[in-house]
């Protein structure tokens, strides 16, 4: 693995929370991306627009602390308990899928691993403890 970090979901704050975390632990951010930056964005409603589909804080080489704004049209809310995933950074394909299969097993499946839009391996389960995994493999 090269990594393990936090990916946090909010409804409407993460640039707010981000900014905070930034003026609290220090960093850079290293990603910032609207959802009407996204291909097809246009066709989001226009009050999740200005949202953040992705907003990376790295605070040291391989501390980082992602965040998402989850769309109003979510079929749930984000409440305390489905606010975060815990992402591990897969050093290839091999590894990830391992992984993958290893949490989601007697879980649940939320995205299979496949190709991304960001050009990425990646898949999202839940573990027979209910605790919420990101599993990323990106491209050498």
């Amino acid at each position: 693995m090269i990594s393990i970090n936090s990916y946090l979901h909010f409804m409407g704050k993460a640039e707010e929370a981000m900014n905070f975390y930034k003026s609290v632990l220090g960093g850079q951010f290293t990603g910032f991306q609207r959802y009407k930056d996204m291909a097809g964005g246009n066709k989001i409603p226009a009050g999740d627009q200005e949202k953040m589909i992705h907003i990376a804080l790295q605070i040291k080489e391989n501390i980082t602390i992602m965040a998402t704004d989850v769309m109003t049209a979510m079929e749930s809310p984000v409440v305390c308990g489905n606010n975060y995933h815990i992402c591990i950074q897969a050093e290839d394909r091999a590894e990830a899928d391992r992984i993958f299969q290893g949490l989601s097993a007697a879980g649940k499946v939320e995205m299979p691993m496949s190709e991304t839009f960001w050009g990425a391996y990646f898949g999202m389960c839940r573990d027979r403890f209910e605790v919420q995994w990101m599993i990323n493999c990106e491209p050498k």
